[in-house]
């Protein structure tokens, strides 16, 4: 792509939801602006490619978006307007239970309580009775999850909502570990609701701060579901890129940038992979802690390099891609109409796994994240064909050889069969991603972490340095922005977007002379 100027107002390194979300903020505040992406294609984690057969829509990374729906930033940028449309399926989330049964979540929390009533008498009741306070205040609990640090807004409107009390225990609630909350709502299976949902983070379930990801992503299904953009992730990006471009912001794909120029008043612009140089004032590098390290280097000074490089990443992850002759025959009903499954049978069933996993292993019967959009979106597949995915955290070190790699996909495929007998025989192909392939289509995601580093409680808030301005940086001009800064991963901008606002308060962002 020829562009336009060899000087702008601000450049965006990175093209994923939240560099987009970040050049979109800087040009309506009136910045000329280039996003340049390494890549040959934008999107970073939310991309839609035939990974298996033609007219096959895969997500190559993030597939479900409750977060994406609840977004503020999103909300605010008129992404329908390019595209976006978001497609509910009839139910949020189901944990699949041996012998047919299974928790159920969905934004009907009637159908959910029973479904948990069902499982063991008076597990429903108990989880209304805790879900419902937060259900009717979720205007201030979505404040709290979803604001730029510090999180003080939020806070706020959960104390003047709930009171002291019922701030300060939701405070506690969310520190706990899953598996004692868990024991507090639940004495029957039920509480592999709740342990599943735990697991879209990293801390172990027995571990502070555990409980967070279980609680925030069931409160969202009952408020919000959890849909998908029909089509895939991609038309997330390319809602993105067409109100980028009707702003005037301008991308640059295929075309890595090496590194941040400084002088002794800040940033100067970047020089990209083969010398050619552009000028800037700002710069939004939407790339791990580790990634503006190699951008800027000696600039940073030796403390922030320190502190940044200190930034621990979360699991490893292999992923699955299939392509489906018929529906996956769920033995649980209410499994077949679900956009997302967990899969992994009982609390113990699924601790079983973990033990495994933790002790450095690959467990015969893996949890399974898995996916199935084209229930609910059927221009995902052929008429009649369907698309599942499905991820699981692995241990560090493990040689993932050909033969390692087919088969534990066979054995992925095995703990779809122990739900869903008949699975395999609709299997048409199927694509893995080991973690090491996860890294190469994504340099944000070192290890293959699909949540953009470690969610243990002392890296929760202050993400990815500890610091009162996080989306700053000590040189002047230069901010980071990318999913491993405060609230974290999911798809909603909201990183990206506290970054764009950060440089755009800062005095040295004056409009520059464009020179064509």
């Amino acid at each position: 792509m020829t562009l336009s100027a060899d000087r702008y107002d601000a450049i965006v390194v990175g093209s994923g939801p939240n560099g987009l979300t970040a050049a979109v903020t800087l040009a309506l505040g009136g910045r000329s602006v280039l996003c340049v992406e390494g890549a040959p294609a934008l999107g970073g984690s939310a991309q839609t490619a035939e990974l298996t057969l033609p007219g096959f829509r895969h997500d190559v990374f993030s597939a479900v978006h409750p977060v994406g729906i609840a977004s503020p930033v999103f909300a605010k940028l008129g992404l329908e307007r390019h595209g976006l449309r978001w497609i509910q399926p009839e139910h949020a989330m189901v944990h699949p239970l041996p012998g047919g049964r299974g928790a159920t979540l969905t934004r009907d929390l009637a159908h959910t309580v029973a479904t948990l009533e069902a499982l063991a008498p008076g597990d429903g009741r108990r989880w209304q009775a805790f879900a419902a306070p937060y259900l009717e205040h979720f205007d201030a609990v979505k404040t709290m999850m979803l604001a730029g640090f510090p999180p003080v807004a939020g806070a706020v409107r959960m104390t003047a909502a709930l009171k002291l009390q019922g701030m300060l225990e939701f405070a506690r609630v969310l520190l706990m570990p899953a598996d004692g909350l868990a024991a507090e709502l639940f004495q029957g299976d039920g509480a592999a609701m709740l342990f599943g949902s735990s697991l879209h983070g990293d801390a172990p379930l027995n571990g502070s701060g555990s409980a967070i990801s279980g609680v925030w992503l069931n409160l969202l299904g009952h408020a919000v579901g959890w849909p998908s953009p029909e089509g895939g992730a991609g038309a997330i990006t390319g809602a993105l890129a067409g109100r980028l471009h009707e702003l005037g912001g301008e991308t640059l794909l295929g075309t890595p940038v090496r590194r941040v120029l400084t002088n002794r008043r800040g940033v100067s612009g970047v020089e990209l992979a083969g010398g050619r140089r552009i000028a800037a004032r700002t710069v939004v590098a939407t790339t791990t802690p580790q990634g503006i390290v190699d951008l800027a280097g000696d600039a940073l000074g030796d403390a922030y390099v320190r502190r940044a490089t200190r930034f621990r990443f979360g699991p490893q992850t292999v992923k699955v891609d299939w392509a489906l002759d018929a529906p996956i025959p769920w033995e649980h009903e209410d499994a077949r109409r679900a956009g997302t499954v967990h899969v992994g049978g009982t609390p113990e069933q699924l601790r079983a796994a973990l033990h495994t996993v933790a002790g450095g292993g690959l467990p015969d019967e893996p949890f399974l994240l898995s996916g199935q959009q084209s229930i609910a979106d059927p221009t995902r597949a052929p008429a009649g064909k369907h698309t599942v995915w499905a991820y699981t955290h692995t241990p560090p070190g493990i040689d993932w050889t050909a033969t390692r790699r087919g088969d534990f996909a066979d054995a992925m495929e095995q703990q779809f069969e122990r739900f869903a007998p008949g699975f395999r025989e609709r299997v048409l192909a199927r694509h893995v991603m080991a973690p090491a392939d996860l890294h190469a289509r994504n340099a944000s995601l070192p290890g293959g972490d699909v949540g953009h580093g470690s969610y243990s409680v002392d890296q929760l808030i202050f993400r990815p340095v500890p610091s009162l301005a996080p989306y700053a940086t000590p040189v002047r001009g230069l901010f980071i922005g990318g999913a491993s800064t405060f609230p974290g991963g999911a798809v909603h901008g909201v990183n990206g977007h506290a970054a764009a606002r950060a440089a755009l308060r800062e005095a040295r962002l004056p409009r520059l002379p464009r020179r064509r």
